[in-house]
């Protein structure tokens, strides 16, 4: 439902934040605290280990006017030294990234921009020299690889659209006749040497994820007929010939499919499968398809991880995957045929090579040299700021120091485990800088969004990190990981299909009883929050219980039904819901707020975009108008031209100092 619930896709990092004229001094301060945080977005190794390229956010000036951009920086592997920005405009502010190296080592590829900020792809020496640009694009471009042979390189390419692919921008406003102009991202091929480019496969077939064969002559790709934003959560896989553009259907998956992966000695693809809400938000098992029989074998049946990330190690017998377990990062090999694990890491940590905006595992969880012998991540928890690490595989050392002035705003971040009905769940408890023994402090629950979504141990660096300003202003945090959310295998993952807001809020409310025997928490002091499905959990939430005392509910929704006819990606509510709402509708309405909201007391906060596609801003309308009606203490923030999620960083700005005032007002924390 949403990619990621919270407030900033764009806020990478070391942003300078304009804080509001009158902003609180603890939440000024706070906000510099997180502004003083260097993202790390992405890591490639090169085949032979020696050189690695790595992905910050820096301050730059476009047009007179100073921006954040993403920067690209090429250095030595082994200790970080060498370091040189690698960038196809010295001296502006380009964004760049998206990092591919050849398969022999002597050139890179990248996204680049140019003067009108359109991307473009970039290619550079690794041994230095100019960088030239290799296309002449017009729309959105990115996801560059390169064919075995090092001669082409591939690359996903939106012809013509006016934004980037997803639903999670702004929508365009409805005037006259309604009519919907589709712009598919289709796969394009380049010769390394430029050229035009080569554009594959039906023009109404949208690609979201690819990977080359071996011998470069096919493609596997996940692609879905009809608009891109809408039709993911229907993606099939296919091969796709790398020449012609003959498209031949291979697997018509049961749920969701991403990170399709071809094994080294073509034979093979392997893939994860599962029950996600979002694009890019990967958990699930594995699958490993033979080209040959077309018929997938899941080799990790049962796992109690989800499964995010996946490459081959170097054979075709063996992958290397990172997941999440319970509150823990971990890295592993799987051997296919045996259909077993072996851990190579586990930590209350999080690693990745690259990452969906800075908050989840991206594209790849480990950068790995061509042997597999050495590697690279970018590893972070809660109260550690990420840095780039390289060492063989689980053995990681820093080399990068970005962050070592950098101090956590909060307390301590304690994984939090606790039985609700037959499930065993986790979540995280942050707790405030000091605790006075003997005083009692006020508790705010932060559900995620999603549903099939983690709160994962990442180190706070943007203003959607509202948990961690809460957490320094004197509360304790509790982020649970109800069912539904990843990190305990599939059918956990699965366990709240036709069950919204029933078993997930037993497992909340549980979850709360264990904080409170296990911390000073005052009970007739607790506040919940969260946006999208963290919204409508909120929402849901007050109509089942008195137990919350304050909510804010950002891009909530409050009624399934209504939902389901005037949100534009109704196909990811069939896996959850059964059918649709045309044809089962009691499901819909059994899950629905709106059904209970006579039962609201909680004074609530609701804040929205009014240009939602996700979550239309009329839910939070439905809910509002509700509770004015039964005069309950609310207030309703309408944020213009915003999508589901904010970019304006004025607006987030606003958003994270209201989350604030609203829980001090109503939970009046001490100190």
């Amino acid at each position: 439902m949403t990619r990621l619930l919270c407030l900033a896709l764009a806020l990478l990092s070391c942003a300078s934040f304009s804080l509001a004229a009158d902003a609180p001094p603890a939440i000024a301060a706070a906000l510099q605290a997180l502004e003083s945080v260097h993202a790390l977005t992405e890591v490639a190794l090169s085949p032979d280990g020696r050189q690695l390229v790595y992905g910050t956010s820096l301050t730059g000036s476009r047009g007179g006017n100073e921006v954040e951009v993403s920067a690209l920086f090429l250095a030595d592997a082994h200790d970080g030294s060498h370091v040189v920005r690698l960038t196809a405009c010295p001296g502006t502010a380009c964004d760049e990234h998206s990092v591919a190296w050849s398969p022999d080592g002597t050139r890179i590829a990248f996204v680049t921009t140019d003067a009108s900020e359109q991307p473009q792809l970039a290619l550079a020496n690794a041994s230095g020299g100019a960088v030239h640009t290799l296309t002449r694009a017009h729309g959105p471009l990115d996801t560059p690889r390169w064919s075995p042979d090092g001669k082409r390189l591939g690359f996903l390419y939106a012809v013509g659209a006016p934004r980037t692919p997803g639903p999670l921008h702004p929508l365009a406003r409805d005037a006259g006749v309604l009519t919907e102009t589709v712009y598919e991202q289709r796969l394009a091929v380049i010769a390394a040497g430029g050229g035009e480019p080569a554009l594959l496969g039906p023009a109404d077939l949208n690609i979201y994820e690819y990977d080359w064969s071996p011998d470069g002559r096919r493609f596997v790709v996940s692609a879905a007929h009809g608009s891109g934003d809408d039709n993911w959560w229907l993606a099939e896989l296919y091969l796709l010939d790398a020449h012609s553009g003959t498209l031949t259907p291979l697997v018509k998956p049961a749920l969701q499919i991403a990170s399709p992966r071809w094994s080294g000695d073509g034979r093979r693809i392997a893939y994860i499968s599962g029950i996600m809400s979002d694009e890019g938000i990967t958990g699930g098992d594995v699958y490993v398809l033979p080209v040959s029989s077309g018929t997938p074998v899941n080799v990790t049946p049962g796992l109690k991880i989800s499964v995010q990330t996946i490459t081959w190690n170097g054979s075709s017998k063996d992958l290397i995957a990172t997941g999440f377990a319970a509150g823990e990062g971990v890295l592993a090999t799987i051997d296919v045929d045996a259909k077993s694990q072996q851990e190579l890491w586990r930590a209350p940590q999080m690693i990745w090579s690259n990452t969906l905006a800075g908050l989840t595992p991206g594209d790849a969880g480990v950068a790995l040299s061509r042997d597999g012998r050495f590697s690279a991540v970018i590893r972070q928890s809660y109260t550690s700021p990420p840095e780039v690490e390289t060492g063989p595989p689980g053995q990681w050392k820093p080399i990068t120091r970005l962050n070592q002035a950098v101090r956590p705003l909060t307390g301590k971040a304690s994984n939090i485990h606790w039985r609700s009905d037959n499930f065993e769940v986790q979540g995280m408890l942050i707790a405030p800088p000091s605790v006075t023994p003997g005083a009692k402090y006020p508790l705010v629950v932060k559900i995620h969004g999603g549903p099939a979504h983690a709160h994962y141990p990442l180190f706070p660096a943007s203003p959607d990190s509202y948990d961690a300003v809460l957490a320094n202003q004197g509360y304790f945090v509790f982020k649970p990981n109800p069912r539904g959310s990843y990190g305990q295998g599939e059918a956990f993952a699965q366990a709240n299909v036709k069950d919204f807001g029933y078993g997930d809020l037993r497992d909340v409310l549980s979850g709360i009883d264990a904080v409170e025997r296990s911390a000073p928490v005052d009970p007739a002091r607790v506040g919940i929050c969260g946006w999208s499905y963290g919204g409508y959990m909120t929402m849901w939430a007050l109509t089942q219980t008195d137990r919350f005392k304050a909510a804010v509910a950002g891009a909530g929704l409050s009624d399934w039904l209504s939902y389901y006819g005037t949100n534009n990606i109704d196909t990811w509510m069939i896996p959850y819901f059964g059918a649709s709402v045309y044809d089962d509708p009691k499901v819909y309405e059994r899950s629905s707020p709106i059904t209970f909201i006579r039962k609201v007391r909680t004074p609530t906060l609701l804040v929205a975009g009014d240009r939602d596609a996700e979550v239309p801003i009329t839910q939070s309308y439905e809910y509002w108008n509700a509770l004015r009606r039964f005069g309950v203490k609310t207030e309703f923030v309408v944020y213009p031209d915003e999508g589901h999620d904010f970019f304006k960083r004025s607006d987030q700005i606003d958003v994270m100092e209201r989350i604030v005032g609203w829980f001090n007002a109503y939970l009046k924390p001490s100190g």
